[in-house]
């Protein structure tokens, strides 16, 4: 059974931010707050991945690239973000987000759900950001008209 390339993809955006967060951790960086900011490598990496795939089969059309590129970025927030809801209940939950308040930079009482849904809103901007720009380049590369 092949699995679908944005599946795949957004699988491989989820490993990578998800062993980049591990290292940041191992490496007891986890205070450097604009480490975090690289994690927008992985998902150009995974969603330029899927539109070069998209363009060696010759699938031309803009549309159909978009969605096929916001459902790989998506999927790969929305497995990262489960990770770390995971991760942060394993921590300890609120608790373990007040300890993090200084370096969240996330005034006021922040729970995990909010703190969450705060980084939900995030991904799907930095998604669609992602997502608009690699297919502007690879439009480009091979024009649909």
């Amino acid at each position: 059974m092949k699995i679908a390339k944005e599946l795949y993809n957004g699988v491989i955006i989820f490993i990578g931010i998800a062993l980049y967060f591990a290292l940041i951790e191992v490496l007891q960086l986890t205070d450097v707050f604009y480490l975090r900011l690289f994690n927008i490598l992985f998902v150009f990496y995974g969603v330029n991945k899927t539109l070069q795939s998209n363009y060696k089969e010759g699938k031309n059309n803009f549309g159909k690239n978009a969605v096929s590129a916001f459902i790989t970025g998506f999927i790969g927030v929305f497995l990262s973000l489960m990770g770390l809801t995971a991760y942060i209940y394993s921590k300890g939950g609120d608790e373990f987000i007040e300890s993090l308040s200084y370096t969240l930079l996330y005034p006021g009482e922040a729970t995990v759900m909010t703190y969450v849904f705060s980084l939900l809103i995030e991904a799907i901007v930095s998604v669609m950001i992602v997502s608009f720009s690699l297919l502007l380049f690879w439009k480009r590369k091979y024009p649909s008209d």
